[in-house]
């Protein structure tokens, strides 16, 4: 394990870059900011998602920390979470979030987060590329992450495919690409 310097994350944490760090069991993990292509893919997603998620009774959250329940340094920080209400804390959303969405960046550790989603409950995760749109579900099934084909959200009723290049998102009443 490397020993990052104090001076380093005092800086950090000045300049605003220590937002998406995230801490697995005690363990910092400093990730990069997000590109520009990855930021608008997640905001136009959002925008879509998130109505879509209150409608059926979930809050839409833009990277807030996902908290082990009880545990102080243990949390991650997802693209996107949807939950239910009574899973809000003062420190961000605790565990068994609905659905949470990783949008891929260069030397990011979306798949390592899998097996740690399912641990605190969350339901389904959707990992995107945004250079590709390639879409990726997985549902947590008897406390693990499974893929999901076709990539149906259930949780939203949304069906998310790659055509053409774009990510298709199909819903009752409607439906988009970004």
């Amino acid at each position: 394990m490397l020993e990052v310097p104090q001076a380093l994350l005092a800086d950090r944490r000045w300049k605003g870059t220590d937002r998406w760090d995230e801490m697995w069991e005690g363990e910092l993990h400093m990730v990069p900011p997000p590109s520009e292509q990855h930021q608008y893919l997640a905001g136009r997603l959002y925008r879509l998602l998130a109505p879509l998620a209150e409608g059926r009774g979930m809050l839409a959250h833009f990277e807030t920390g996902l908290f082990r329940p009880g545990v102080e340094h243990d949390y991650r920080v997802p693209d996107q979470t949807y939950a239910r209400s009574h899973l809000r804390s003062l420190r961000g959303i605790e565990g068994a979030a609905s659905l949470v969405v990783e949008i891929l960046s260069p030397y990011d550790e979306s798949y390592a987060k899998l097996d740690w989603y399912a641990s605190v409950g969350v339901g389904e995760v959707m990992i995107i590329a945004p250079d590709t749109r390639r879409v990726e579900l997985f549902a947590n099934r008897d406390g693990r992450m499974e893929p999901v084909e076709p990539a149906v959200i259930e949780c939203l009723g949304v069906r998310a495919e790659t055509v053409d290049g774009k990510l298709r998102l199909t819903w009752d009443g409607g439906s988009a690409e970004i």
